[in-house]
């Protein structure tokens, strides 16, 4: 069976979204197309809407809502001295439920893939670095994801950062190997930054 070509486009762009494949997307296209039109316009009105407002800090990556820095950049209570390196903005959310990290972040966007053609010029690595030369920074806490990507994004950053003499950690074991940040519940990720390590290049001082 084949649908019309309005509603297979929906199925295709749904189906191109992150952990929807085609069973997934088919219902999703189906639930919309059945609730009422009041309901659509809402969601379609809420995607613009984040579009339009929503963009990333230029100074950590992270998403910001109409200004220039997000809210944790602005912050003047924050550490300064210390900046958790993240993949994405949903872990920064997963850290501060916590509530045991006071310092800056900093969001790759990505995990190094070469296979999935994510190298370093895709990620926020030159940033990163920018930041490390330019501000006070001390400790650069690496919080990738516990997975073969992560752990390579790991090491990666320990290449670029190591000649540059500041202390590097990387969260501790107690993630689940293969995990993701954004699911760990709050108790797990507290132990992960307490229990960090110090990272090959980095110094125990």
């Amino acid at each position: 069976m084949s649908y019309s070509s309005a509603v297979q486009e929906l199925i295709d762009q749904l189906g191109r979204l992150p952990g929807i494949g085609p069973k997934s997307a088919q219902r999703v296209a189906f639930y919309l197309l059945k609730a009422p039109a009041e309901e659509a316009q809402r969601l379609s009105q809420a995607i613009t809407e984040a579009k339009e407002r929503v963009s990333f800090c230029e100074r950590c990556f992270n998403l910001s809502e109409g200004d220039e820095q997000c809210s944790i950049c602005r912050d003047p209570r924050r550490d300064d001295r210390m900046v958790c390196v993240v993949e994405d903005s949903q872990d920064i959310v997963a850290i501060e439920r916590t509530h045991e990290f006071r310092g800056r972040y900093h969001v790759l966007q990505g995990a190094f893939s070469p296979i999935d053609g994510v190298g370093v010029e895709q990620l926020r690595v030159k940033e990163l670095l920018t930041r490390v030369a330019e501000e006070d920074i001390e400790e650069i806490i690496v919080a990738t994801n516990p997975n073969l990507e992560g752990e390579a994004t790991a090491a990666l950053l320990v290449k670029y950062l190591k000649p540059m003499g500041l202390r590097i950690t990387r969260i501790a074991s107690g993630l689940p190997v293969g995990g993701d940040l954004e699911y760990a519940d709050e108790l797990t990720l507290a132990r992960a930054l307490s229990g960090r390590r110090v990272l090959d290049g980095g110094s125990d001082s």
